[in-house]
């Protein structure tokens, strides 16, 4: 008997060393920046940070991109560029993910199409991102951004044509009718990428959204 929980232990001892480590282990090793939209802040991703980490990522791979919403999304599209690298540098990571919501889209669109990005992203998803522009930016034409954000603008155009999903990254976005912002709220929408359509969700309401967010966690597991 003492032989047999002898060998018994051998062998549970034998399948503790070579079995696999689970494959949410991968996704979450990869660091996550998130990417505001439209006079947002890193304040906006205090949901998301906390489902992420209940979700398994560590707080030092969970970071949040700030730039000028008032300024130019060619030039916060090249400091994102500038940003992941620091990521990349800090972690030693050799890819990133990105979460970006409203005209966060247009800047993380940029830098992964215009910017050449992709290689350096695994996955990317937009929460009611602003993708191909939204009736809404009329309402602030006065600044680069929102000409840059209105449907039809060139900077639109430079994102959406050809190819809007470049490269072997995985996309994926969220969008609801009940939006509001977003006009017309299809505007998120992807070619190629993974469209989740949600029944009734306000444009600021996805940010604290833990249906969505954790659909987000478990699609950049994947």
């Amino acid at each position: 008997m003492r032989r047999f929980f002898g060998m018994l232990a051998a062998v549970l001892a034998a399948l503790f060393v070579f079995s696999p480590m689970p494959a949410a282990s991968a996704g979450t090793s990869t660091p996550v920046i998130f990417v505001h939209g439209y006079t947002g802040s890193a304040s906006n991703w205090v949901t998301a940070r906390s489902v992420f980490q209940s979700a398994g990522w560590s707080s030092s791979k969970l970071f949040a991109y700030e730039y000028n919403s008032y300024g130019n999304n060619v030039q916060n599209a090249q400091g994102l560029a500038t940003y992941v690298n620091q990521v990349k540098s800090q972690t030693g990571a050799s890819q990133v993910s990105i979460v970006n919501h409203s005209m966060g889209g247009l800047v993380s669109q940029y830098y992964l199409k215009v910017l050449g990005g992709n290689p350096n992203v695994t996955h990317l998803a937009s929460i009611a991102g602003a993708n191909h522009g939204t009736t809404f930016a009329g309402a602030c034409l006065i600044y680069v951004t929102c000409q840059q954000m209105y449907p039809g603008s060139s900077f639109i155009g430079q994102i959406t044509s050809g190819d809007e999903t470049p490269g072997s990254t995985k996309y994926a976005t969220w969008y609801s009718a009940c939006d509001g912002i977003i006009l017309p709220y299809t505007s998120t929408r992807l070619s190629g990428a993974t469209n989740n359509n949600v029944a009734c969700q306000t444009h600021i309401g996805f940010l604290a959204d833990l249906s969505v967010l954790n659909s987000i966690a478990n699609f950049m597991k994947s």
